[in-house]
């Protein structure tokens, strides 16, 4: 597994969501070392990085066992970023409807990429549609939008 110079920690994890919750736990006690006085770490970080690996495993990946999710993360002194790939077609995230609008608040979808927004102050999609980059700064915001580019 090849790391670039930027990446700290990569994990290749199976498209199974009970590795959800080890993976996350992992990833929150080596990035606790960067931001052990966050508390947005414990809980904004941990909530946009499962909701992260369960769209890359229940709808990237389709629940193919074959196919992996792989997870980069990149510890600095003021965030945390973390790109999670999936092996699927990809998807446009500007299609997804938007969960609070009445007409949708019954329906399932878009939740998940809409707390993710909410929470952490950074949501990127690459242009495939297959790899969500999430950035968490040091000190920033309690709630809000978070920024996609």
């Amino acid at each position: 597994m090849e790391m670039t110079p930027d990446t700290d920690l990569v994990l290749e994890l199976p498209s199974d969501v009970q590795a959800i919750e080890r993976a996350v736990e992992y990833v929150l006690r080596r990035c606790s070392r960067t931001l052990e006085d966050d508390h947005r770490l414990h809980l904004h970080f941990r909530v946009g990085l499962t909701e992260a690996l369960s769209n890359a495993m229940l709808y990237g990946n389709s629940e193919d066992p074959d196919k992996r999710v792989r997870v980069e993360v990149c510890l600095e002194e003021t965030c945390v970023t973390v790109r999670v790939h999936d092996e699927g077609a990809g998807f446009d995230p500007s299609r997804l409807p938007d969960p609070t609008a009445p007409s949708n608040l019954e329906k399932p979808g878009g939740r998940g990429i809409f707390l993710m927004k909410q929470l952490l102050d950074e949501v990127r999609f690459n242009e495939r549609g297959n790899c969500v980059t999430l950035v968490l700064h040091r000190g920033q915001r309690e709630l809000g939008g978070g920024a996609e580019a």
